[in-house]
């Protein structure tokens, strides 16, 4: 299971590097799959320091606004001011604690990803959602209601893509498929994308049963 999540998030990793136009025959003649591998890896590199470093962010803000919260009671203010800052605080470092907690994910992820099976499984999702993504995108269009799959975020496509590829071409079971597309979107989407893709995955599993 630890190995097929990360090859699939290598896979979305990948997927974000090819144009939604391009032919799935131009794939390999065009970029390699082993060059977007490589490519990919960097990003989940990047990844890694760039959540670090907002980590970093959000405990400074965090410690300010404590800060500001005892200048402001100090000085004789009112209460719902020192509230406000606390508040304030509190979030910055509920958001610092939740980066760093994934962030200690990452770097494991990168050492798995240097494993065979694990680079294998990466390139087949990527070759499955590109050679079937026609026919993905208008099986996820007819469980969109009202919504365009086009209108989506990139990534939040991708993370559908491969969550309906992972079902049906590799045996991944329904509820999983759901459960680790959801943690995608926790890693590199927001609040609004985690729960569209939820939905449209639940609806496109409750067709399919």
């Amino acid at each position: 299971m630890q190995s097929r999540s990360v090859a699939r998030e290598l896979a979305l990793l990948m997927l974000g590097q090819i144009s939604d136009r391009q032919p799935a025959s131009d794939l390999s003649r065009t970029t390699p799959l082993d060059a977007l591998l490589l490519q990919a890896l960097a990003s989940l590199s990047q990844h890694v320091r760039e959540a670090l470093d907002q980590s970093a962010t959000d405990l400074e803000q965090a410690q300010q606004q404590l800060l500001d919260s005892e200048l402001v009671d100090a000085g004789g203010d009112s209460l719902p001011q020192v509230r406000s800052h606390l508040q304030q605080g509190l979030s910055h470092a509920e958001q610092a604690l939740n980066r760093l907690s994934a962030s200690l994910e990452l770097p494991r992820l990168l050492l798995l990803a240097n494993q065979e099976e694990v680079r294998t499984g990466a390139l087949a999702r990527t070759r499955a959602v590109v050679s079937r993504r026609q026919e993905l995108d208008q099986r996820l269009d007819g469980v969109m209601e009202g919504w365009r799959l086009t209108r989506l975020p990139r990534i939040d496509r991708d993370i559908l893509r491969l969550a309906a590829t992972d079902m049906e071409d590799f045996g991944t079971p329904p509820a999983v498929a759901c459960n680790e597309a959801v943690e995608l979107a926790n890693r590199y989407s927001d609040d609004q994308g985690r729960r569209m893709i939820n939905g449209v995955l639940r609806r496109l599993t409750s067709l399919s049963g």
